[in-house]
């Protein structure tokens, strides 16, 4: 595995604050008076397509801003301190082709480190690529890697930043048996703190705590073997 520094213990787990929030989208309610304050180490948010998950989890980094009410994480409120709470939130996207930007993977990993001195940006660039099995792709155009490399070298380029808070919104949702555990556990091993909406209960089962949302609400917060066992019992 690829080196990090060391991460302090206040700021391994983030602290995440979200206070009577609501969202809305074309005047229709998507979040509705959501409450939960987020302390362990890795939580997942789980529930139907349209239940409001994956809005959730792009609060956390102000990609969705709120109607009413307020996010924080580590103390920063997401809308008045917007590029400090993306400094400290790295974002993986479902489908991968959403955050890779630049022609190669080399390329792309050097953007995640754009202000880094060039030996130390190689230094890293490299033993990333080492690490996720992509050395030998290095300079392949990113649109002839397989689903599999393409969502390792997304989550990769977030990776490399050591984001204090990691988000992901359903990351392996596109992905085969093999590479979805794949990424699932690269996601669990990362010291930052984890907040992922997934459909994937075998890894939201893996996480310490577990979000439900259904029609916008939040309707379970808790050990993650309860909170999935209320999801199976509202499909039924």
């Amino acid at each position: 595995m690829l080196p990090r520094p060391p991460v302090p213990p206040e700021t391994r787990v983030a602290g995440i604050a979200v206070e009577a929030v609501t969202v809305e989208r074309e005047g229709r309610p998507i979040l509705r008076d959501v409450s939960v304050e987020l302390d362990a180490r890795r939580t997942a948010v789980i529930g139907a397509n349209g239940s409001g998950k994956s809005t959730f989890v792009r609060l956390l980094n102000g990609l969705v801003l709120p109607a009413a009410g307020r996010v924080t994480v580590q103390g920063l409120d997401t809308q008045r301190d917007a590029a400090a709470v993306r400094r400290r939130v790295g974002f993986v996207f479902t489908d991968p082709q959403a955050q890779i930007l630049m022609p190669t993977p080399i390329e792309d990993l050097r953007l995640s480190l754009r202000g880094t001195s060039r030996a130390e940006t190689e230094r890293r660039v490299w033993a990333t690529l080492g690490e996720h099995g992509l050395s030998d792709r290095a300079d392949v155009p990113a649109s002839a890697l397989s689903g599999g490399q393409k969502q390792l070298l997304a989550l990769a380029s977030v990776l490399i930043t050591d984001p204090a808070l990691l988000v992901a919104d359903e990351p392996t949702t596109l992905l085969d048996l093999r590479n979805a555990r794949r990424i699932g556990d690269l996601l669990l091993s990362d010291p930052a703190q984890l907040v992922v909406a997934t459909h994937d209960l075998d890894l939201a089962a893996r996480c310490d705590h577990a979000l439900l949302f259904d029609d916008g609400v939040l309707t379970a917060s808790g050990e993650p073997a309860a909170v999935i066992e209320a999801y199976r019992r509202s499909c039924a």
